[in-house]
């Protein structure tokens, strides 16, 4: 039930729809320009302010106008099989076939509609089917279609400058985020005298045509340290196998590896019986752990404490150290851009997600290891800056969490802003 003074509407009842265009790749003089022309790519954050591509006069002359306070919504196009693209633009912008523009009729505030928007994002994607090769499609007659709880304009804006407060936040603190992070990389080269991996890889096109994840380059290490030592990591590394009779009745906890370096954790916990791979091989608090499938995408770590006596199939690599290397100090190497080429060419496959890991053709690398002392205060100074930087990441979460809660709430009017007494509609 709406409160008093809303009303229940839909999206095509409060907003016009434009679509767009692309202007000839094949003239010259329609590109190039400083007019804004936008393409998915573009739209990754709320607001709106830039776009990759622009155009001339001359192709603005050719191109779909969006106007100023237009939201944009991608309707086509692989992201909309996880995620709904919207943006306000604040000033007239150029956009291409993959997007619409909605005009807002003047019952309704811009910025109230993005929101709007944003908050039914699951409703709407349930909406999107799939288009020729897997393309996400958004037909826009049912976006049209989606429905709306609308308050009067003055309280809609109020709700829209609220959430906008919290954008703010956000923005705010991903930008604390994005500086530590480069002050992590940083730090990271310096103490490793190594490059980090991926610290400027942003997608397939300047990656030598593979995923971001993926270091496909030869491996080149750089002159070894005074007092360092350049050996390869099989002097020190063992690889370790603890077979795991599987009886029927007893349950297992089955662990995996995230990609990136994104630490090992808990996939699922399953009857012997369920199991269909039956080697399986017990896992202990500190073991290495290497996904042979998915290490060419960074994915290996060390398995915590509360995942000790958890098991693996044959497809990780558990790796032991003889105390010469401390595994903590092998996990912030795996950072290192020349680790994970070494892992892609220690690797066989025709394709990058076929590829399986070759364990003891890895161990052959050289690498430049510090006297065991400098390892362990390597690792306290790294742990310390990471901490920091988890930091951030957890209140970037807690802030995005607590926003979509809060917007809930404002947009049904479950909980109402208030408005100052000379802004209170008749």
């Amino acid at each position: 039930m709406l409160p008093e003074g809303w009303r229940a509407s839909t999206v095509g009842a409060e907003a016009r729809f434009l679509s767009g265009g692309t202007p000839s790749k094949q003239e010259a003089a329609f590109w190039g320009g400083s007019f804004p022309w936008v393409s998915a790519r573009d739209m990754k954050m709320l607001d709106l302010k830039s776009t990759a591509l622009g155009l001339t006069q001359t192709g603005r002359a050719v191109s779909a106008v969006a106007p100023a306070n237009s939201v944009l919504v991608l309707t086509r196009g692989m992201t909309l099989l996880k995620d709904l693209p919207v943006c306000l633009i604040e000033r007239e912008m150029g956009f291409n076939q993959d997007i619409k523009a909605l005009v807002p009729k003047g019952a309704v505030d811009s910025r109230f509609l993005a929101y709007q928007l944003l908050a039914r994002r699951r409703e709407i994607l349930d909406l999107v089917d799939t288009a020729g090769h897997g393309t996400g499609r958004l037909d826009t007659e049912l976006l049209k279609d989606v429905p709306l709880s609308v308050p009067p304009l003055e309280e809609q804006r109020r709700i829209a400058s609220t959430l906008a407060a919290w954008d703010d936040a956000i923005n705010l603190t991903q930008s604390l985020l994005a500086n530590r992070m480069t002050q992590w990389q940083a730090l990271l080269a310096a103490l490793l005298h190594l490059p980090p991996a991926n610290p400027d890889t942003n997608g397939h096109g300047d990656n030598g045509g593979f995923p971001a994840s993926v270091q496909p380059g030869i491996p080149k290490l750089p002159t070894t340290p005074k007092r360092w030592r350049r050996i390869s990591l099989g002097r020190h590394l063992t690889e370790v196998r603890r077979p795991a009779a599987l009886n029927a009745g007893d349950s297992y906890r089955l662990v995996t590896v995230k990609r990136s370096r994104g630490g090992v954790e808990l996939r699922e916990t399953l009857n012997g019986d369920e199991i269909k791979t039956p080697s399986q091989f017990y896992v202990r608090e500190g073991d290495f752990l290497i996904s042979k499938r998915q290490i060419v995408h960074g994915a290996c770590g060390i398995v915590p404490a509360h995942l000790d006596g958890a098991v693996v199939s044959n497809e990780y690599a558990v790796l032991n150290s003889d105390g010469e290397i401390t595994l903590q100090f092998l996990r912030y190497l795996s950072e290192s851009r020349y680790f994970q080429q070494t892992c892609f060419h220690s690797s066989i496959g025709v394709h990058v997600e076929k590829m399986i890991f070759k364990t003891e053709r890895w161990l052959k690398w050289p690498f430049n290891i510090p006297p065991l002392p400098e390892q362990r205060r390597i690792v306290d100074i790294l742990d310390l800056a990471r901490r920091e930087v988890e930091l951030l990441e957890q209140q970037v979460l807690v802030l995005r969490q607590e926003k979509t809660a809060l917007m809930a709430d404002l947009l049904t009017g479950k909980r109402r802003v208030r408005l100052p007494a000379t802004e209170v509609p008749a």
